[in-house]
């Protein structure tokens, strides 16, 4: 079952008309106290949690690294390293199971975590330039083990009702905000900032091995193991009645009977979703021959029944390809909208986040500011994804509108941090009100078109749906991650000092007091 899990960001596929009858002649378990959606909500942070906790950490980066864009190269590799996993995954997602796949994500993200926590942050065992290296590597490492669990857990709740899917989609804005409420109180509780960020790492790693435990208990469980039962089934069903996914295949194969030799010309393969029996296009076929579908499985690798026996014939995988990119086509046509909406919200957010919001210096705050900064992000974002399951069909105009509306929050927030020395939008107000802006709107529109893409496409196109609109979003992630970089350039060079200092007379550094970390 696991090759016709769902690869992209949202449910793609509705439940088949066998599968909702099987659910109304049978008693399908509850889900008690909502138990299992929580418990979802919770392993869906865990594949982001590791990514969260790295650039969280980030008054601890800046002092390791000063004078450097190390948030902006976190964010960068990440998003690079998850582009090309999403790409080699749909390629080798049969190779292991889901509960293989996503156990490999885990392990992958808890030893990376552990690793740099002690080798790294207690320890310090490299230098300045080789631990940045070693720091991005292991970005990449988590990045290529969360990409694959992302995947994995929206195939594994795609079998489940449509609630469950959302609820993993919270779980992953839970993960910044459980991340910033754990850095928020060591770095309160303790002044060493060596201390505080490995005892961070220490809870984080710890909610990590919690998510795993819950995930590993909630796939063995009777609500689970139901409905995962009924899509299964319904696949073995599909399989024996020769229904190929997608639907809409014929192909031409030449056909010879191995044991002779002898060439009976071109067997016509229709899909089982046309009336017209198989037939052969060739008058040199015999007549009265038995020539048979008995079992289409692929588009490009078809089971024949021929005087009999039972014959595998392989199709050329170029008709496959160009019938592939069509459809594309097809589905882009209709849900274009979808695609820009997607794109652009991310697009806005990654300008900003978490590069931008690290750069905003506070004199008051210290190095509070971008912790304070990014938990508010978090937190309106965890809002706004709630507010997105909410149920309202929004016209595509109007949510086109409302995405593109979100570019004026680049400019607004860059007053707030050029130039370096002296900002434009001074105070703290400014900033954290922006901030709370943009992770809510990105909560709620970077949600809404992936619930809404696929109820536009037949229920046939919705798996391929799903895939071009995880496109669009990992485009406007890698495009905002690489604007950012112009951002910074734009902000000038890197402060080698705090800036609250500049115009202050000797008098005035005897009597002042800085917040911790400047």
């Amino acid at each position: 079952m696991d090759e016709n899990l769902t690869r992209g960001y949202c449910q793609l596929q509705s439940p088949s008309r066998s599968r909702r009858t099987n659910q109304d002649r049978l008693n399908p378990p509850r889900d008690p106290c909502s138990c299992i959606y929580l418990a979802l909500v919770l392993a869906g942070a865990g594949f982001l949690l590791p990514y969260n906790s790295f650039i969280t950490a980030v008054d601890y980066y800046e002092n390791r690294f000063p004078n450097s864009t190390i948030i902006f190269d976190m964010s960068m590799t990440y998003i690079i390293v998850a582009f090309i996993s999403v790409c080699v995954n749909n390629v080798l997602v049969e190779a292991l199971s889901m509960p293989v796949r996503i156990t490999f994500g885990y392990l992958i993200s808890f030893a990376v975590l552990l690793a740099i926590a002690l080798c790294d942050v207690w320890y310090q065992v490299f230098t300045q330039d080789v631990a940045y290296k070693v720091t991005l590597l292991a970005v990449a490492v988590v990045a290529i083990g969360a990409t694959v669990q992302q995947s994995s857990f929206y195939g594994f709740t795609s079998m489940l009702p449509a609630r469950y899917t959302q609820a993993v989609m919270t779980g992953e804005s839970a993960a910044g905000l459980i991340i910033s409420i754990n850095r928020i109180i060591t770095k309160a509780l303790l002044n060493d900032q060596r201390i505080n960020t490995i005892i961070f790492f220490i809870i984080s790693i710890s909610i990590l091995w919690v998510c795993f435990i819950v995930f590993h208990i909630i796939r063995r469980t009777e609500f689970v193991r139901f409905y995962v039962s009924l899509c299964e089934n319904a696949a073995i069903a599909d399989d024996q009645r020769g229904i190929t996914k997608g639907g809409g295949c014929t192909e031409e194969v030449d056909f010879q009977e191995p044991s002779s030799g002898q060439r009976y010309g071109v067997l016509i393969i229709q899909s089982p979703t046309s009336a017209t029996p198989p037939r052969t296009s060739d008058s040199t076929t015999p007549s009265g021959s038995d020539v048979t579908v008995r079992d289409i499985t692929r588009c490009n690798e078809e089971q024949v029944m021929f005087q009999g026996q039972s014959y595998k014939e392989h199709v050329p995988k170029v008709s496959s390809i160009k019938r592939g990119l069509r459809m594309r086509y097809e589905v882009s046509k209709t849900v274009w909208p979808y695609m820009l909406s997607i794109g652009l919200a991310y697009f806005v957010t990654l300008c900003l986040f978490p590069g931008i919001e690290s750069e905003v210096i506070s004199c008051h705050l210290g190095s509070w500011m971008p912790i304070i900064m990014m938990a508010i992000f978090n937190a309106s974002d965890f809002i706004g994804k709630i507010f997105a399951s909410i149920p309202y069909d929004w016209p595509r105009g109007r949510l086109l509108m409302a995405t593109f509306c979100r570019i004026i929050l680049v400019p607004l927030l860059m007053l707030c941090a050029t130039p370096r020395d002296h900002p434009i939008l001074t105070g703290e107000a400014w900033p954290l009100l922006l901030s709370l802006l943009l992770g809510l709107t990105n909560g709620y529109v970077g949600s809404v078109p992936m619930i809404l893409a696929p109820s536009r496409v037949p229920d046939e196109q919705r798996e391929l749906c799903g895939n071009i609109m995880t496109m669009s979003y990992s485009l406007g992630l890698t495009t905002g991650s690489g604007v950012a970089y112009l951002l910074d350039y734009w902000l000038g060079p890197h402060r080698r000092s705090s800036p609250c200092v500049i115009d202050l007379t000797p008098a005035q550094h005897l009597n002042i007091t800085f917040p911790n970390g400047y």
